[in-house]
């Protein structure tokens, strides 16, 4: 599809292609928070989604909307972690064959997740160069179809269901809604069923200082990549921007903010501590988008959509 000729109707297709198959999660706010930040914030609570991420939509839209020729294919993907396991999932649930390539670093227990789902896994290096050569052979050998993690069509409006049932279940005009950025998929969504459903609604974009390249491309108007491999505690969002996904953040995203890894993880504590939820540290960059901003956000109401729970608790130190 064009985005450019997409409407409302393409959400509400993909909504209900997928609704028996995913969870319409909660929306949760938190006093405390408020007060803190100085508005009113309604967290769409996206980790207790299926595979425990907003992904499980976007996978399954692709999926579930392909025709019947077209999933006698199978389909493949690369992806470390909440992609792979959504695509997986989806496959399974049509009832077709899957081939998911993934790092040789990914967790374990993502990796046996996907199988668990019945999905082959093909390991390969650890380098966005190895996964895009390893899923490039598998496709030319088994003939599947690309169901890529973010840069996608069928992707983005599925990934936009989250923002629709958050318009739809806050019973509240959002002056903002933020989501995180990592390739795109989720913000791009986001943007556009705002467009369509709450058109004064400012759609803002978080994302680590270490890892920026959809802050520098949203400001040069050019897109660009991050330079070498970006380090952030917010490991979800490493991938760079995807150009579809550039396209639409251009057109209907009102501004990207950075934080910083230390910002991050204040939020993220607030979040398990205030709310009594587990969140990933890519999940609490809006928040901590808001926090570090508060003039901007200042007696407004905030729409934030928590992306996900998939926590490496290894990986987690408090101060």
């Amino acid at each position: 599809m064009d985005f450019n000729t997409s409407t409302l109707k393409d959400f509400e297709e993909a909504h209900d292609r997928i609704r028996n198959h995913i969870h319409r999660t909660p929306i949760l706010t938190n006093a405390t928070i408020n007060e803190m930040a100085g508005c009113s914030i309604s967290f769409k609570c996206e980790n207790f989604q299926k595979v425990g991420a907003f992904k499980a939509r976007g996978g399954m839209n692709a999926i579930l909307g392909l025709s019947d020729a077209d999933k006698q294919k199978g389909v493949a993907t690369h992806s470390s972690g909440n992609h792979a396991q959504a695509v997986a999932l989806a496959a399974k649930v049509a009832g077709i064959k899957a081939w998911i390539v993934m790092p040789s670093n990914a967790p374990k227990v993502k990796k046996d997740a996907v199988k668990g789902y019945g999905a082959e896994v093909i390991e390969c290096e650890p380098t966005i160069d190895a996964r895009e050569d390893t899923l490039n052979a598998v496709i030319q050998e088994n003939g599947a179809l690309l169901i890529h993690p973010y840069n996608d069509e069928r992707i983005i409006i599925g990934q936009g269901t989250a923002t629709k049932e958050l318009i739809e279940d806050a019973e509240k005009d959002f002056d903002y809604i933020l989501t995180p950025i990592g390739g795109g998929g989720l913000i791009s969504g986001a943007a556009l069923v705002s467009h369509y459903l709450s058109p004064n609604t400012k759609v803002i974009g978080g994302e680590p200082e270490a890892a920026d390249d959809a802050y520098r491309s949203f400001k040069s108007g050019q897109l660009v990549k991050n330079d070498g491999p970006p380090k952030t505690i917010a490991d979800g969002l490493l991938t760079n921007l995807g150009d579809k996904n550039f396209e639409v953040i251009k057109k209907y995203v009102h501004d990207i903010y950075l934080v910083n890894d230390a910002e991050i993880m204040v939020a993220l504590r607030l979040v398990w501590e205030r709310m009594k939820i587990i969140i990933e540290p890519s999940c609490a960059v809006p928040l901590a988008v808001v926090l570090k901003n508060k003039s901007v956000f200042e007696n407004k109401n905030v729409g934030i959509v928590l992306s996900g729970g998939n926590v490496d608790l290894g990986k987690i130190k408090f101060d």
